[in-house]
């Protein structure tokens, strides 16, 4: 193997580095930490050994308005009815187009950008094994709702074009490349301008994979975040014979919750940051800047700030996305006093029965904090029975920025523990025969001695061309990064498997996604275990999944200073999935870091086809 690369831009190994720095050398690497809830920005004349805790100007800080909480109900997304059919199948129009709406009952309506008019947009569901067509319409107005940096991919996106850029991913789908919703497959309104890899109007979902929770959002090249956080996101449920005959909770016991954080100004209107003050500004910084990642101060959960939510004192099954730019969750309940506003003991236990690729073998009993990263889907049941009468708090203990930082920096997190609140009715004995049965279904391992090639992918930093912080993604061919657009250099053919060793050499846990296909998480080891020499990895030898990452995921946390290994086959498996191939792209899933740089395109070709992207 290579010799890899552990520090951007100063030429030193990865033994080196380590050997320079100690142990925690690879947590105190260049990152982020501007208060982006703020109109906060990289700091000045960064360097490749800035470390990621160096503050920004409190000056710049921006507050919400004071909102009473669990004021409003949380709402559930309506679902989407087909139009009519087309070549034999159901047939969908969906439109992005501006809305208002009430996120919180003391806020004025806030203007939004829906799928149908909603945010989030409507829930489509499907069936296992039966296709739909989707045509995602653009009614969305010529200027955009937030401030666009157009120094973003500068050279490659007509920002003077009229009408905003738009094109929608299906996050999760094992679908044709034509209509995975490619960042360059963008359009403007009425298809009027399209981008260089824009291939049809009616993308095209076979739907031949496990029954899972998936999600559509936009992934328009360099204003993801933008569009995303306007409120383009919503979910796509598919559904199966099998899973419905297990038992579970259903229908209105069965609830899809989207937690995103957001900021507010005092007239309702969405706040995102423009970049920094004046005061810190350089010269060469433009405006509006991109900022280097974004924490909302309200919680919001189905559009709704700071709801609650009435249940009975029975089973229910919620399908929990992380909808949010940037912010983990790490999610417990709690019982809550709502008087004094003080949490007691425990609550009930998550049960979780799904991840992002659908159904796990058996159900497992989380009991230590439900980890959702940015983009993951978590499948879960809460037995309220024992909690009548009572309120619980949902609860986030994680850390924003997610990384393992020194207690000296707690002023610089930025928290949100109240996600929402759940009212657990008094009533009598309720009649609930739903159950969570000891098997749900068979989730073949990967063998590990069919791997075909293992890669090592270095997560690492740089500088652009304005000295801001830019998030790359290595390879063994050049570990220090590559810029989205150079040459592809992950190409597994048709049928492979491989183990994708993601090596986290920044400061901060990135929320790691591969389109097309679904994963499982071998395990992960610390940087200076990790034996680069060797030609496979010992899985016996690495620090095991969690148990909310067993089964089928498509987005894994790669922590700063680990090496977390996932394994993954190209095609179908064991019946499960579909052969696709073409250009697809894999990335972190916190969207500034996507938006600038970090994201890659990898092929999936035959040898014959050169896969030009």
């Amino acid at each position: 193997m290579t010799e890899h690369t552990g520090l951007p831009g100063t030429g030193i190994s990865r033994r080196k580095f380590l050997a320079a720095t100690g142990s925690a050398g690879a947590l105190t690497l260049a990152g982020c930490t501007a208060p982006t809830n703020s109109a906060g920005s990289p700091p000045r004349s960064p360097t490749t050994h800035q470390t990621e805790t160096t503050p920004q100007s409190s000056a710049t800080a921006h507050s919400s308005p004071e909102l009473e909480k669990w004021v409003d109900e949380v709402p559930r997304p309506g679902v989407i009815e087909p139009v009519g059919t087309k070549d034999g199948s159901p047939y969908y129009e969906v439109e992005m187009r501006e809305a208002t709406q009430k996120i919180h009952r003391d806020l004025p309506p806030t203007t939004v950008w829906g799928y149908d008019g909603q945010y989030p947009g409507p829930t489509i569901e499907a069936q296992q094994g039966e296709p739909v067509y989707v045509r995602w319409k653009n009614e969305l107005p010529d200027e955009h709702l937030l401030p666009v940096d157009t120094t973003i991919h500068s050279s490659k996106i007509p920002y003077d074009s009229t009408g905003v850029r738009v094109v929608t991913h299906l996050h999760g789908g094992n679908v044709e490349h034509t209509s995975d919703g490619k960042p360059t497959a963008w359009f403007t309104r009425g298809f009027e301008q399209t981008g260089p890899k824009f291939e049809k109007k009616d993308y095209y979902y076979v739907n031949d994979q496990p029954p899972a929770t998936l999600w559509y959002h936009d992934h328009s090249l360099g204003i993801t975040r933008l569009n995303v956080y306007a409120g383009l996101a919503g979910l796509y449920i598919l559904r199966n014979d099998h899973e419905e005959s297990l038992g579970l909770p259903a229908g209105k016991y069965e609830i899809p919750l989207v937690l995103q954080d957001r900021s507010f100004n005092e007239d309702g209107s969405l706040y995102y940051p423009d970049g920094v003050s004046e005061v810190d500004r350089e010269e060469s910084t433009p405006k509006p800047s991109i900022v280097p990642q974004f924490f909302g101060d309200i919680s919001v959960v189905n559009g709704k700030a700071w709801p609650r939510l009435s249940v009975e004192p029975r089973k229910y099954r919620f399908r929990i996305l992380n909808g949010s730019n940037c912010r983990f969750y790490n999610l417990n309940l709690l019982k809550y006093d709502e008087a004094s506003g003080m949490t007691g003991s425990d609550g009930p236990p998550f049960t979780l029965i799904g991840n992002d690729g659908g159904l796990l073998g058996s159900p497992v009993q989380i009991d230590d904090g439900l980890e959702v990263g940015t983009g993951k889907r978590a499948d879960v049941v809460v037995d309220f029975s024992d909690y009548a009468g009572q309120t619980l708090l949902v609860h986030n203990d994680a850390r924003a920025p997610y990384r393992a930082m020194p207690d000296r920096d707690i002023e610089d997190q930025q928290p949100l523990p109240e996600v929402m609140l759940i009212d657990v009715a008094d009533v009598g004995d309720v009649d609930d025969p739903s159950q969570v049965p000891g098997t749900l279904t068979e989730v073949p391992e990967i063998p590990v001695d069919t791997v075909d090639r293992e890669r090592y992918l270095p997560l690492t930093m740089s500088t652009d061309d304005f000295g801001r912080p830019l998030h790359l993604l290595g390879s063994e061919e050049d570990p220090s990064g590559h810029n989205l657009y150079d040459p592809v250099t992950e190409d597994p053919k048709p049928h492979d498997t491989e183990i994708w060793s993601f090596a986290n050499l920044t400061g901060v846990s990135h929320p790691m996604h591969l389109h097309l296909v679904h994963f499982q998480v071998l395990g992960r080891q610390s940087i200076q275990d990790y034996n680069d020499s060797s030609d496979s990895i010992d899985v016996d030898a690495l620090e095991p999944p969690a148990p909310y990452e067993r089964g089928w995921n498509d987005v894994v946390t790669a922590n700063p200073g680990e090496v977390t290994h996932v394994i993954a086959h190209f095609g179908e498996f064991e019946g499960l999935f579909n052969d696709q191939t073409g250009w697809y792209m894999w990335h972190c899933h916190m969207l500034e870091h996507e938006d600038h740089d970090m994201m890659r395109p990898f092929t999936v070709l035959p040898d014959s086809d050169d896969g030009g992207h």
